[in-house]
């Protein structure tokens, strides 16, 4: 029952279903959208979750897992840098590019939402992820390592969510009422 022989179906879905939950929470929990719900932008999570970042995950962590080292902690430390260090930085880049286009939005547009949102979601990204991959690597069972990030993920797609929302309130305020998003804008932007 390892992670290579699991279903890449079972992957996307499990991808799917957590990248769409952490949206629901972002609006209902974070946001407070009751009745006013993007359904369109859970859709959209859920496909980028199910058809582009599931299968891109799961193939890194195959892998990885196939990689050789001297030592477990010199696997737990060279996987957590590649994860962190080379996996990281392409996935956020290619979340909000994806995020924008499937917005049906420009290229350009695209490459504005990145440079608004790359350095601090990254910077967030690492203070979640560098001691969730070090738990994971050094305890959880290959087999389950797809899930220990889908868990903590949950969380982490809430927060993408709700930053992907409020930049694209920032690029089109007309768009949308936008008091519960531009609150969030303002805070993140307090923060870079």
């Amino acid at each position: 029952a390892s992670l290579i022989r699991k279903p890449m179906v079972t992957q996307c879905v499990t991808s799917a279903v957590l990248f769409g939950a952490g949206d629901v929470l972002a609006q209902q929990a974070f946001e407070k959208k009751g009745r006013d719900h993007d359904f369109m932008r859970t859709a959209r999570l859920s496909f980028y979750g199910g058809a582009i970042f599931g299968p891109v995950l799961t193939k890194w962590l195959q892998f990885l897992e196939r990689l050789k080292f001297a030592s477990p902690t010199r696997a737990v430390a060279y996987r957590v840098y590649l994860d962190q260090g080379v996996f990281t930085p392409m996935v956020v880049g290619m979340f909000f590019s994806s995020m924008t286009l499937l917005e049906g939005k420009s290229v350009r547009d695209a490459k504005e939402r990145i440079q608004e949102a790359y350095t601090p979601t990254l910077i967030r990204n690492w203070g979640v992820f560098i001691p969730t991959q070090i738990i994971n690597f050094a305890v959880v069972p290959p087999h389950l390592r797809f899930v220990t990030v889908g868990v903590v993920s949950l969380f982490w797609n809430a927060y993408l969510s709700s930053v992907n929302a409020a930049k694209q309130v920032e690029a089109n305020p007309v768009a949308e009422d936008a008091s519960d998003d531009v609150v969030v804008g303002a805070d993140e932007k307090k923060t870079q």
